[in-house]
């Protein structure tokens, strides 16, 4: 298939998932650990009706979703974002920083074949969720030095940059996991994003390029309510627990679907790390 994607707002046309068969927390992550730490009861059936609410989302809203085969050894194999990123001229086969998910390549591989990819990162370690396609011809990378390092972000901007693309590699504490804990575009011009922690200096580059925020609380991000998938034509997949923001997107005029996920944010992801788009619309 030739896969490509070029903007994080488009219409979105074909994703990949991975059910939550073996799903539950592990310690690999500061919101993961909180939640193992407070003892607070995991529900695996409540878990796997949480998520048969975000394939519904997207099926009724037009997206065909492709699955991975779940592995038992691999729980955090249903956050899909992170094993690769769709770009305008394929696939990227990530690095996964983590010992316990590394495994999660074999997934990728199977899916997409080993001829399957544009390009292999091999200069440290890089993960989907610090990967913002924004635009054509726009990205940011985000790096913690743990998750993505600044050697793969830059790596993959060079790969970005040969093209003709402005990239912007983002510096960020690594508590925060990966950048789409802390920023997400919801429609074109639009993100949702923690000014408070990103910084002067980022919010005035999304507004040098015409994006406004609507601003996340630091209480907010460790709820990981900035972690949405835009959906294109004014639509976005926001969880339920975000009602705050989810009030402020309707104000925007978009469309907000929001299937209950708390569950899936308490591990330390939500619908951005769910998901994976293969394919959505040209941007512009």
């Amino acid at each position: 298939m030739n896969w490509s994607i070029d903007s994080e707002t488009a219409p979105l046309r074909q994703v990949l998932l991975c059910p939550p068969t073996h799903y539950r927390w592990i310690t690999s992550n500061a919101i993961a650990r909180d939640t193992i730490g407070k003892e607070t009861p995991f529900d695996h059936a409540a878990a796997t009706a949480q998520y048969a609410e975000l394939v519904r989302a997207l099926e009724e809203s037009g997206v065909t979703c492709h699955y991975l085969r779940p592995e038992p050894h691999l729980p955090y194999q249903v956050y899909t974002r992170d094993s690769s990123q769709t770009t305008p001229w394929g696939i990227m086969l990530t690095q996964l920083s983590l010992a316990e998910r590394r495994g999660e390549i074999g997934g990728i591989l199977d899916f997409h074949g080993a001829d399957g990819f544009w390009k292999v990162a091999t200069d440290g370690s890089i993960e989907g969720g610090d990967i913002h396609i924004i635009r054509p011809g726009l990205a940011v990378i985000g790096w913690s030095g743990i998750r993505t390092t600044r050697s793969a972000a830059m790596q993959f901007a060079v790969w970005l940059e040969a093209e003709g693309w402005d990239v912007r590699l983002q510096p960020f504490a690594e508590h925060f996991l990966h950048l789409d804990v802390l920023f997400c575009m919801a429609a074109d011009g639009l993100a949702v994003a923690c000014a408070e922690v990103l910084g002067d200096d980022f919010t005035a580059w999304l507004s040098g390029h015409g994006i406004r925020i609507v601003e996340a609380s630091y209480s907010e991000v460790m709820a990981m309510s900035c972690n949405l998938l835009a959906l294109g034509n004014g639509r976005v997949i926001s969880p339920r627990h975000s009602g705050r923001i989810n009030q402020a997107l309707r104000a925007e005029g978009l469309t907000v679907l929001d299937p209950e996920l708390d569950l899936f944010a308490r591990g330390g992801g939500s619908v951005h790390c769910l998901t994976m788009p293969l394919l959505r619309d040209k941007g512009v």
